[in-house]
């Protein structure tokens, strides 16, 4: 599948097939989601695998559409605020890329904000020092949910003099 294919069909997953996706796999997306630009090379990721005892604790609504595989993604604060927020942004790089690399190999991703709740934070073991970005459910989709409308991007385009 080439990039802008990926880009254009590459869909928040709700419900996964029952099917685990090779370790070796996701190691490969996570290291082509490291490629991610990142200020000075910071590379601020981090990543917690989540075993089946801490996902029944965060206890999602919908189990994260039953993923076999689910994931915390961290960003590491910088020593500044500004810093922190380009840590962060380059994290949600790190995200994207990695969604993008398993979409092209036919898997789907879902990126859900549970983690951020303060609760939520704890079960997961999020140092204070970490920004928690997403946890990401990680399958074979069962269903592909057809494309939302976006609002055409000349609507947001502005030229400056």
């Amino acid at each position: 599948m080439n990039i802008l294919d990926a880009i254009n069909t590459r869909r928040n997953i709700k419900k996964f097939k029952p099917v685990s996706v090779k370790e070796e796999l996701i190691h490969s997306w996570l290291q082509a989601a490291a490629m991610a630009p990142n200020h000075r090379m910071t590379e601020p990721w981090e990543i917690y695998i989540i075993g089946s005892e801490t996902r029944a604790k965060l206890n999602h609504k919908t189990n994260f559409g039953n993923a076999p595989f689910l994931m915390a993604i961290l960003s590491k604060h910088g020593a500044t605020k500004i810093e922190s927020e380009e840590n962060a942004m380059a994290t949600a790089c790190f995200v994207q890329n990695f969604n993008l690399a398993a979409w092209a190999e036919e898997v789907g991703t879902f990126w859900s904000s549970i983690g951020a709740k303060g609760k939520n934070r704890e079960t997961l073991g999020i140092p204070d020092n970490y920004d928690l970005i997403g946890v990401l459910a990680v399958g074979y989709p069962e269903e592909i949910p057809a494309p939302k409308p976006r609002t055409s991007i000349n609507s947001k385009i502005k030229k400056l003099p």
